[in-house]
């Protein structure tokens, strides 16, 4: 299970005991926000893309959506997202617990400037029931992220 990975990786930063798992589905970023009780913008959402290798991660706030001329004009291709078997062939993780964790080398991670506006977020853990609260300096060292973005555009 991608869960049990996660775990793994949480352990070496000593932050495995930070995970939350629920009795209920965390699967989107409105049933996250639920089962922690925090507002929708504060689920840090792990988005999925296309690349020449395999897959590129975007980490972005709730309320974010892709900008596709700005996805463009950084990345320099269409943003194309993985489908669900795409997903889980490049990143290990299934649709509904993705994220930037215990992930393939290959997989480059970045975080969106929509994640600035708060001082913790909550990504998934590799399940559908899962999240982790995060300092946007911890996100940023234990996701290994290449770089901040500016990609998305707040709804």
């Amino acid at each position: 299970m991608a869960i049990d990975a996660v775990k793994a990786y949480f352990a070496k930063y000593d932050l495995l005991d930070r995970i939350q798992e629920f009795d209920v589905s965390s699967a989107t970023v409105e049933l996250a926000a639920q089962a922690l009780g925090v507002a929708p913008q504060r689920i840090a959402k792990t988005l999925s893309f296309r690349n020449d290798r395999s897959c590129l991660l975007v980490v972005a706030a709730g309320d974010a959506k892709i900008d596709n001329q700005k996805f463009k004009a950084h990345f320099n291709m269409k943003a194309r997202m993985l489908t669900p078997e795409e997903a889980l062939l490049f990143t290990g993780h299934a649709v509904g617990g993705i994220c930037p964790f215990a992930i393939p080398e290959n997989v480059d991670v970045y975080l969106d400037a929509s994640l600035k506006r708060f001082a913790t977020v909550f990504p998934a853990c590799g399940s559908a029931n899962s999240a982790i609260e995060l300092s946007l300096h911890e996100l940023e060292k234990v996701a290994r992220s290449k770089a901040w973005v500016d990609v998305c555009k707040v709804a």
